[in-house]
Order: C-alpha cells, then structure tokens, then sequence
C-alpha cells in the first residue's frame, strides 16, 4: 500500500482544510532572514576590510540590523496592505457588477468554469450553485477571474514577521564580533568565526524551510546554504574592494 501523507476520512479532510486556511509566514520569515544575513555580513565585511576595530564593526552592524530589518518589515507592511486594498477595491467592483449586470457576471462564471471542462447540465449547475450564494459568487469571482489570494493575514503580521526574522537571523555575522569586544582572548579570529555563523544561519534557515515544504533537510540547508553563500561571497568581495578604496 502506498503511503500518503494526509487522513482521508471526512473528519480528517475536514480538520485539515479548516487548519490550512490562512496564509503563513514562510515566506516572510525566509525574505527577512537571508536578507538580514546577508546585509549584516556586507557590513562585517566591508569594516574587515577597512581594517577597523571590533567595535565599530559592531556598532555599524548593530546599526544596520535595526535600521534595515524596520525598513524591511515596514516594506513587507506596505506590499500586504497594498495587495489587501486591491483585493477590497476588486471586491467592490464585483458587488458592483453583480447588482448592475447580473447576467453578464453569470456568463463570466460559465465561461470560468466551462474553460475547467465543465459542460451541458453540469456547467450550469455549477454557475446555479455559485450564483446562488452572493457571498461565494464575489469570492469566485475575485479567486478566478482577478486571481486573487482571499486567505492573507493582517499586514502589520507579514511586516512583524519579516522585521523579527530580521534581527534574529542577521544579528549571527555579528556574535563573533560582540565576544571578541567583551573578551578579546576568546575570539582571536573574529571574521572567519562570523563567515562559520553565517553559513550556519543559511543552511539552518534552509532546513526549516524545507520541514515546511516537506523537503529533505540535508538538501534544503544546502540548496539555501549555497544561495546564500553566492550572496554572501558578493557582499564581501564588494566590501573588501570598497574598504580598501577607504584606505
């Protein structure tokens, strides 16, 4: 017997798509982290290469961190609350639409569903059941015909998300750089110890991303580990450049 990943009985069905409803915040949390990653280190890099103290590093990577992961979650905000504000201004048109011109909306859903393969007595079922429900016609209307997502979270949630991912993920190039400032006999080589910790904050961000896409981990954390890497390797190849211009 072939294994499968959900129950199947009414109850479990029923159970899964009531939990499933919703819109996570992968892509959220995934944006912030790499992001936050990636900017931190683009600073430790171009201050190594600048040939400056541990401080300073910290305090511009500090500074960075706060000022780019508001600016980050702020941008999320925005993205969401503009889509939620088109989603609302489609909906009214719908509502619109229907009250004025009822059967050319209903001859919208029978081509929307005519077009699935829906024909004959089943296709105007189909348009009799939708149609017959306001509420579910508009949100027909909105998912197939302007392809919009109905299922999306408060804004203020995706930019609190993408800002928290943010700091916690890109303070890591950092941590090295904080121990060599409070005990500098402890971390005798700060930067390549901030590479190590930004490597392993890709490749862990990767595996969470791939337990929720049912991925392997192994190849989650690489796939993320070598993207970020890609990334991180033009961050400091510019900074080393541009601190050496400093100089």
């Amino acid at each position: 017997m072939h294994h499968v990943e959900h129950d199947h009985s009414a109850a479990g069905i029923r159970r899964r798509l009531e939990s499933g409803r919703g819109h996570g915040h992968l892509r959220d949390i995934v944006y912030g982290a790499m992001d936050g990653t990636v900017t931190t280190f683009a600073v430790v890099a171009g201050v190594q290469g600048a040939g400056l103290s541990p401080g300073v590093v910290v305090v511009m990577g500090l500074a960075n961190l706060i000022a780019d992961g508001f600016s980050m979650g702020l941008g999320n905000f925005l993205g969401a609350r503009a889509e939620r504000l088109a989603t609302e201004r489609a909906r009214r048109m719908e509502e619109r639409h229907i009250d004025t011109v009822p059967e050319g909306e209903r001859e919208e859903v029978r081509q929307i569903f005519a077009a699935k393969g829906f024909s004959g007595a089943d296709l105007e079922r189909v348009v009799h059941v939708i149609t017959a429900d306001r509420r579910i016609w508009i949100e027909t209307m909105l998912r197939e015909e302007h392809g919009l997502s109905l299922d999306t979270p408060p804004p203020w949630r995706s930019g609190l998300a993408t800002f928290f991912a943010f700091l916690a993920v890109g303070a890591f190039p950092l941590l090295a750089f904080v121990c060599a400032l409070f005990a500098p006999e402890s971390v005798t080589r700060p930067f390549l110890w901030s590479a190590c910790m930004t490597a392993a904050a890709f490749f862990v961000v990767g595996v969470l991303k791939a337990r929720v896409v049912e991925q392997s981990p192994w190849r989650g954390g690489i796939e993320t580990l070598a993207m970020g890497g890609v990334a991180a390797s033009l961050a400091y190849g510019v900074g080393a450049l541009l601190g050496h211009v400093a100089l």
